[in-house]
């Protein structure tokens, strides 16, 4: 089952953290998040599942940012969660969709207890204009039958960034080989 939205305002400060949190993005059964504003591009013109890729990080402009089609950009919510005995998922606007804007390529799905900011994997079907702080994404909440085990990975929990892909590691790369590809953590 789904939450509701009055569901998800009364389950602030046990099982679900948005910070901040503004009511007004309130849904029937979901909470808008917001794009942060900066965006990393992977360098790399083949992408490696064994490799940490270069990328670069962008700044959107309050004029806004043209986002092109073919490439995929790597966002985050403002907001950082927190989810605990419920699954957390984050769904694209169809405001958007009906744009061309796919939010989530394919990581739209949580774990139960994961905290930290959301990355946003951006694909445009045709050059749109983004603006940061704009309402990206909805995030609602499924109940759990049966044991919980919370989330507990080194790879994503707990992040403070943008995060890009750490594949690499289930292939017996380690951060060190990391920081050796970058200058700057991720």
């Amino acid at each position: 089952m789904i939450l509701s939205g009055k569901e998800i305002q009364k389950r602030l400060g046990s099982d679900i953290r948005i910070d901040p949190f503004d009511a007004s993005r309130l849904n029937p059964n979901s909470y808008n998040l917001t794009l942060h504003n900066e965006l990393l591009v992977y360098e790399e013109v083949v992408l490696d599942l064994k490799e940490p890729n270069r990328y670069r990080r962008i700044e959107i402009p309050s004029t806004g940012l043209v986002l092109s089609p073919n490439q995929i950009y790597l966002g985050r919510t403002v907001e950082h969660t927190e989810t605990h005995n419920l699954v957390p998922m984050v769904e694209g606007r169809s405001s958007l969709g009906r744009l061309g804007l796919f939010v989530h390529v394919t990581s739209g799905f949580g774990d139960v207890g994961f905290r930290g900011f959301w990355t946003l994997e951006m694909f445009a079907v045709q050059p749109i204009r983004i603006y940061a702080g704009t309402q990206i994404c909805q995030i609602f909440f499924h109940t759990v039958l049966g044991d919980i085990h919370e989330y507990d990975s080194a790879k994503y929990q707990n992040n403070h960034d943008i995060q890009p892909s750490l594949m690499y590691r289930e292939f017996g790369k380690t951060e060190d080989d990391q920081q050796l590809r970058f200058p700057f953590p991720p």
